[in-house]
């Protein structure tokens, strides 16, 4: 292991006549001729592909140990942290969780300052997990070490700061979205890890019935009109809106995108990101893409009354616009918009779609295990108490860390706006009666489509009544 963190190489095998190493195909043969002579024992090498090699290491460096030990606050810039070399603690510590964090495919990393130690959590599938305990003595060195790497003000401890590192991890390009707040026993820091390398989701993959998925792609066919995807922080919005940018791209249209921040870079789409500092809103960067011939309008999110009255009157004029919005369901969000001051009969004409969803982890696939469900269980569902049924769940295992859980997927209720509700929403109806009407026309809720999850032996009812208020 040694070896290992020295020349960024993996031990195979040792014993004492040799050591059998694996290599990358572009292997410095100066560094085995240094390791035979430090080592006085034959080695062995094994050639691998680099892109195999690369995952190989991070594998067995999130694997590794960490060592903390008691340092002072200097620390120097390294940004390719899974070939970097360097020999402060404190770097490698840094480089360490990160990776850990990247190889678990975790979406957050938090570092809480307590009184007596700082405590390092990993946020898996929307649970906060801890990580790591490191010394107060040591904590100040690692947040500095963090504010280095996104370009913050170190001396500053007594205002929150906000910035950005590019970290690459084998073939990985993360983008770490960093938050720093100040509180009692020192500074707090969050990192927002985005894997710009990753895939992107299509609509199949995201978790939408046969029936929802049929409903939103003829949403996404519309040649004008607003289609809002709504739930809370974290509900999996932004993955619905790029795997529908996904569906409809095209090279014969423009399609041009506001966000905060830009998540993912999708070729032939023009993204713009919102900087407040110069000027850039929502609300002035869409006027200005109006002024670009747009076909597709993303808006990230509606924040405010002026980017609802934009955003709105861009969709009456002949342009297809997606955006969010923060509302506990889809019906409700047409009360937000009117709450926000828009017109009813500007939304009867303008909406076309509303799309709610919530994330709900998924069942490990290694330890799942059938159940008969207690009626307690079944009485919450709102199931059939005299029909026999069989649900699932994970028991724990070393594949999903004991949790029983891995991965999310998401769940989701697909209203389209036809005339009738148009009209109804243009006289202002009461938000109860145009529910009714949705659902004489078969709309299906959230909550719905949990049960059908459960059923298929998805996910779980803890987690579908965690996420949904029945």
């Amino acid at each position: 292991m040694d070896i290992l963190k020295e020349y960024k190489l993996i031990v195979e095998e040792e014993n004492e006549h040799y050591i059998k190493l694996i290599v990358p195909n572009n292997y410095n043969p100066f560094v085995i001729e240094e390791i035979r002579f430090r080592a006085g024992k034959n080695v062995i090498i094994k050639k691998i592909q680099q892109e195999e090699f690369s995952k190989l290491l991070q594998e067995k460096l999130s694997e590794s140990e960490i060592l903390i030990e008691e340092i002072g606050e200097e620390v120097k810039t390294a940004q390719d942290i899974l070939i970097a070399e360097d020999e402060s603690p404190i770097i490698n510590l840094v480089n360490s969780v990160l990776i850990k964090a990247s190889t678990l495919k975790a979406s957050d990393i938090h570092f809480e300052p307590y009184e007596d130690a700082a405590l390092v959590k990993l946020r898996m599938d929307g649970i906060l997990h801890e990580y790591l305990k490191i010394p107060i003595s040591t904590y100040n060195s690692v947040v500095t070490r963090i504010k280095v790497m996104a370009n913050l003000n170190i001396a500053e401890r007594r205002v929150p700061q906000d910035g950005r590192i590019g970290v690459k991890i084998g073939g990985k390009d993360l983008d770490v979205r960093v938050s720093v707040l100040p509180t009692v026993f020192g500074e707090r820091v969050v990192l927002r890890l985005l894997d710009k390398s990753g895939f992107l989701l299509t609509l199949e993959d995201i978790g939408l019935s046969e029936e929802n998925l049929e409903k939103l792609k003829r949403l996404l066919k519309k040649p004008y009109g607003m289609v809002i995807v709504t739930g809370p922080t974290g509900a999996g919005k932004s993955t619905t809106l790029y795997a529908s940018l996904l569906y409809i791209k095209d090279p014969r249209k423009n399609i041009i995108t506001i966000e905060d921040p830009v998540e993912y870079q999708i070729k032939g789409i023009n993204q713009i990101q919102v900087n407040p500092k110069v000027g850039l809103t929502f609300a002035n960067g869409l006027r200005s893409i109006l002024r670009q011939d747009p076909d597709i309008i993303l808006v990230g999110e509606i924040r405010d009354t002026e980017t609802a009255d934009i955003a709105i009157h861009a969709a009456l004029t002949g342009h297809f616009v997606l955006t969010t919005l923060h509302t506990n369901d889809a019906i409700s969000s047409i009360a937000r918009l009117m709450d926000m001051g828009m017109e009813p009969f500007l939304l009867g004409s303008s909406l076309e779609g509303l799309i709610a969803q919530r994330l709900v982890r998924r069942i490990c696939e290694n330890c799942k295990t059938p159940y008969t469900p207690t009626d307690a269980e079944i009485l919450e569902l709102r199931l059939n108490p005299n029909e026999n049924y069989t649900f699932y769940k994970g028991i724990g295992c070393e594949n999903c860390l004991g949790t029983g859980y891995k991965g999310r997927i998401a769940i989701f209720e697909v209203l389209e706006i036809d005339q009738e509700l148009k009209t109804m929403i243009s006289k202002n109806e009461n938000q109860f009666e145009i529910y009714k009407k949705a659902r004489d026309k078969g709309f299906k809720t959230m909550f719905e489509d949990g049960i059908v999850k459960i059923l298929k032996g998805i996910t779980t009812p803890q987690e579908v009544l965690a996420v949904i208020k029945q």
